[in-house]
């Protein structure tokens, strides 16, 4: 099995990137493999709702996404971490979300649904509580098994070390790849024993306009 860890922070190898590798880390010791993903440092735009993706199965703008994408199809598993930018989640790792999502669904990739998941993020002092919302509500969308920890997945500092200070932090990323190992592997089992995913409905979409 093998496991994206996706980091949508600018800096490749800072705080996001430490509380990634904690998961990772326990991944690793249970024989699950993982592969790094980096969004880069580029500006990455938001989806614009074209539709090109329902034709062309990609997102008509050529950066990071796509190769994403090619990348989600064969994992078996996710973690996204981003940073905290003002009180939310970096702008480039909310861009490139809503176009993987967006193409995911609509260009009918299937690179999420029943696959385990889980949202990580880091801050200096606050706002990690929106942007685990901001995260999490992509997994939900896409049908995805969440791995949780003994508290709300964030780690606190200004630099890889400062993370390391955050012992309750540290603790909680360990917790969560533990979990994320004991769930993979229990939905691996099922497999095995003839539990089959749930089937596909065709979607209904409504709004609130009468």
């Amino acid at each position: 099995m093998k496991v994206l860890l996706v980091n949508g922070s600018p800096h490749p190898k800072g705080c996001t990137y430490t509380a990634l590798h904690l998961v990772g880390d326990e991944l690793n010791k249970a024989g699950i493999e993982t592969e790094d993903f980096w969004i880069g440092n580029k500006p990455v735009t938001g989806c614009i709702g074209c539709g090109w993706c329902r034709k062309h199965h990609a997102c008509h703008v050529q950066d990071t996404v796509n190769p994403f994408l090619e990348k989600a199809k064969t994992a078996d598993g996710f973690v996204f971490g981003a940073p905290v930018h003002f009180a939310s989640i970096a702008a480039s790792m909310a861009g490139f979300m809503d176009r993987a999502f967006f193409a995911d669904q609509f260009g009918g990739l299937h690179c999420f649904a029943q696959k385990p998941g889980a949202a990580v993020v880091s801050a200096r002092r606050a706002g990690t509580i929106a942007s685990l919302d901001v995260l999490n509500k992509y997994l939900f969308y896409a049908q995805m098994p969440i791995a949780t920890s003994r508290y709300w997945n964030m780690v606190h500092g200004q630099t890889p070390e400062d993370v390391w200070k955050d012992t309750e932090g540290v603790q909680i990323m360990r917790v969560l790849g533990k979990n994320l190992v004991w769930l993979m592997k229990s939905l691996e089992a099922g497999e095995k024993a003839g539990v089959k995913k749930p089937e596909p409905e065709p979607r209904i979409s409504t709004n609130f306009i009468r």
